[in-house]
This record gives C-alpha cells, structure tokens and sequence, in this order.
C-alpha cells in the first residue's frame, strides 16, 4: 500500500519554481530519508504535502485522500523544520492542548508516555520559555506523535540534538516503524538515514535525481570495488605471476608480504582473486569490501 503519492507535483514563487515535477510513492512501513542541499527544496515539498501550502500544479495523495483535504491532517503527524511554543505552557499541555484540536484528546498519562519517548519526561510540567533548542525539538517531535498518527513527517529530527538524544530519538523512529508507522524525514546526518532509513530520495533544485535503497544507489554509483586482503605467505616463486594476474584483473593494486589492495570493477572478480590464492594454497585470511558511502553518494548526485 502506498501512503504518499505524488504526480508532477510543482511549486513556484512567481516565475521561480522550487519544488519541480516531482513524482514518487512511499509505501506503508517505511522509514524514507529526503536529502538535499539547502535551498534544494525538501521543505518546500513537505510544506506542500502537509497542507501548508497549496501546489501550483500536479497532484497527491496521503493515506488514499487525495489533498489538500482536511481529512488527511487528522491521519498525519508533522514536525516542520521550525516549531514554535507559548512560553508559558508545559509540555504536557502543548500536547493536550494539541491533541484536543487534531480530534483526538488524549490523558495526562498518555501526554507522559509520549514525552518519556522523547526523552522529555523530566520537564513535562516546565514551561517552555526555559527549554534549550534540543528540548524545544525533542517536543515538536512528541506533538508530531501524540495523536497516533499512520503518517508522520519529520523535518531535521535530530538536529541541534546532543549524541544521546540523537540514539533516542533513532531508536523511537525505529520503533514507530516497527509499530506499522510510516515516516518521511528530511536530515543533513548522512550516518542517520543510512543507518535508519529503508529506501532514500536525493533532491537536487527542485528535483529528484535518484531514489532507492542504500544498496541500489551504490550499485548506481559505484565504478570500482576496493578490496583489501590479508593472507599467509605467498611463495616467492608465485609472487611475480600473482601481481601480474591480479594487476590484469584490477587497478592501483598495492602489496605487502601479508595485504594487498586492488580496486575492481565487479564482485564477480572478488571470487576469482580468492580462487587465485587458493589454488596457491595462500590462505585468505581476512577480506574487506570498501562500498561508498551515502556521503560519497550524495556528493556525486
């Protein structure tokens, strides 16, 4: 089941768009990552999609509702990239307070619960004009959730945040995953989405220039294979025919007694350099695999 479709969905300004025919599904139980520059338009695409702002054309649909259509907002959570308070309210009624206009009022308890979540349980009855950046974040997440949502968008989750805040809120998105949730989360932590998100989009000025899983934009981008390997002693009266095979069937190989480099152009090759060793009665003793990274990924998009 799809629970975000959109069909050359634009954004303009004027004469400038920003969001540019952009058209793509997110299936239900995903955990997908929206990267891009600054100015790429991610929050552009998000504010459209949340209801936020109005298309200049194409179309979408969140949970079967085709919008804008004020059904889809009870169904979806949102943190966008900006969340404001009232300083003088805690945390526990934020929540109430947001939950009794979504339609769906919830207990004292409940707003707890979610706030332990968050890891805001100590400063639930706080008023928030003594809350850091972080906690302010950690609270737009919680009113993002409070109500239960299917859909839940977040807009840079865990920046700002401390390295512990960062795991809790990782791990609370994983466990909305696990509990059916889908959610559609924009981060400049490259780590993060590799690490949490099932498929990923690239945006580049207004467009999606490549979409998938961390495995299928590596193989898309990936010209060589570096493979690092470490073995037992190669006969001396084998070495200078096994650099040359292997200078044959890689690039930039680089030895020692015991390592070697090699870059490669398939996985296929990987098996016929351990075969080579093999039949040598060299014995590989440890094999690593460099893939690139999303950073890497990124950057090339």
């Amino acid at each position: 089941m799809n629970v975000i479709e959109t069909q050359q969905l634009t954004k303009s300004y004027g004469a400038s768009p920003v969001v540019k025919g952009i058209t793509v599904t997110v299936k239900k139980g995903e955990v997908f990552g929206f990267l891009g520059k600054n100015g790429a338009g991610k929050s552009t695409f998000i504010n459209t999609l949340t209801g936020i702002i109005h298309p200049t054309s194409g179309s979408y649909s969140l949970l079967g509702e085709k919008g804008p259509n004020d059904k889809i907002k009870q169904k979806i959570g949102v943190m966008p990239d900006y969340v404001t308070f009232y300083s003088s309210l805690t945390p526990v009624k934020h929540l109430r307070m947001l939950s009794a206009l979504s339609g769906k009022p919830v207990s004292k308890s409940q707003c707890i619960d979610v706030l332990n979540k968050v890891g805001l349980e100590k400063h639930a009855h706080k008023k928030t004009s003594k809350f850091s950046f972080g906690m302010k974040k950690k609270l737009g997440i919680a009113m993002a959730i409070i109500h239960d949502p299917e859909l839940i968008f977040l807009d840079e989750p865990t920046s700002g945040l401390d390295a512990e805040s960062v795991i809790v809120i990782q791990k609370l998105i994983q466990q909305l995953q696990s509990n059916g949730k889908t959610v559609f989360m924009t981060s400049h932590n490259l780590d993060e989405v590799e690490k949490i998100c099932t498929r990923m989009a690239i945006m580049k000025e207004g467009q999606i220039v490549k979409i998938g899983t961390i495995d299928e934009l590596r193989s898309f981008y990936r010209s060589t294979i570096t493979v690092k390997v470490k073995h037992s002693t190669i006969p001396m009266n084998e070495k200078v025919n096994l650099y040359h095979w292997l200078g044959s069937n890689g690039t930039d190989l680089e030895a020692t007694e015991t390592h070697f480099v090699l870059n490669v152009n398939s996985e296929n090759k990987i098996a016929e350099v351990i075969r080579a060793l093999n039949q040598l009665k060299v014995d590989v003793l440890r094999v690593e695999v460099e893939e690139p990274s999303l950073e890497e990924i990124f950057l090339e998009a």
